[in-house]
């Protein structure tokens, strides 16, 4: 653009150009910029002296809180965190086997590693192991990779052996147990476990999940899930599972398993639990009568004999 060095218009927008240059100079002026609130704390670098490394106030140490007060995940490891009380920091450890729980900074929290992402940083503690317990708290698998639904449940170095429910296996990643296809434990596959192997089928019924009896108990049934992974499902007491209809029928409709329950329940019991007896309600003239004979014990007697109050006038 050119410019006539004459004319009093160029004169001012040259000396108005020069103002906001002097300002936009003057905004962009080196300060300290502000951390975030919720920016985890990062590892304090190594301190000279004693009072520094023990999280004293004072040093660099103050610097390294996000906010004067709360608590604050390490940047690195998973169960370290740091408590922050105007501005001094002091490093601390979660117990053995449990997690830094950064979802508010004014609580202090540990957790267990299942309900926290420690992908960002994987770090921990050196573990403290114990009998059956690899870190002293948490939930651990059993020692043979063979042993699917045995894990152990770790307090302190403590541990105690829980048992999943039947068909289902302990699942590392989550802590529960899970259906052994959901668990995916080396050695606990549902072939593995179930001893049972899900028979080809075409596409279509593979997508409406068939059913099989269990070869050896008349109760249970295996859902092949896709047509391809099982899971053993079981029928309500007195019941057996019906290969034919491919639904939970009562066992005289079932001539290979019409003595299953023979010596677990008698006649008589199973009579009741296909045609159980009606549930008895009381007879709506006598619950009406019982009513009206508690509202009568408040009222005051009156005899026949007396007259109303009225009339005593």
């Amino acid at each position: 653009m050119w410019f006539n060095n004459n004319s009093p218009t160029t004169t001012t927008a040259v000396l108005l150009l020069f103002v906001i240059g002097a300002v936009v100079a003057q905004s962009r002026t080196p300060g300290k910029r502000p951390s975030s609130s919720r920016e985890a704390a990062k590892r304090p670098p190594p301190q000279s002296s004693s009072a520094e490394s023990s999280g004293g106030a004072g040093g660099d140490l103050t610097d390294e809180c996000p906010e004067p007060n709360g608590y604050f995940a390490d940047g690195y490891q998973c169960d370290k965190y740091y408590e922050c009380r105007d501005g001094a920091i002091t490093e601390k450890l979660c117990p053995d086997g449990m997690v830094f729980n950064d979802y508010s900074i004014n609580h202090e929290k540990c957790d267990l590693p299942f309900n926290i992402d420690c992908s960002q940083r994987s770090e921990l503690q050196k573990p403290k192991p114990a009998l059956h317990c690899p870190r002293q708290n948490g939930y651990f698998a059993h020692e043979e990779a063979n042993v699917c639904d045995k894990f152990y449940y770790c307090v302190d170095g403590k541990f105690n052996q829980i048992v999943c429910p039947d068909g289902l296996v302990y699942n590392e990643k989550t802590g529960i147990c899970t259906w052994p296809d959901e668990a995916k434990k080396k050695g606990c596959s549902s072939q593995e476990v179930f001893k049972f192997t899900c028979p080809a089928v075409g596409m279509s019924e593979a997508q409406q999940h068939p059913r099989y009896a269990d070869p050896e108990d008349c109760q249970y049934f295996y859902v092949c899930i896709n047509g391809e992974t099982p899971r053993r499902n079981g029928c309500k007491r007195g019941q057996v599972f019906n290969d034919a209809t491919k639904n939970c029928d009562w066992p005289r409709n079932v001539p290979e398993c019409g003595d299953w329950y023979k010596g677990i329940l008698t006649d008589a019991e199973l009579e009741e639990l296909e045609h159980p007896k009606p549930k008895q309600r009381p007879d709506s003239q006598a619950a009406t009568a019982n009513r009206r004979k508690q509202s009568n014990k408040y009222r005051p007697h009156q005899s026949s004999r007396e007259a109303p109050v009225d009339d005593l006038e």
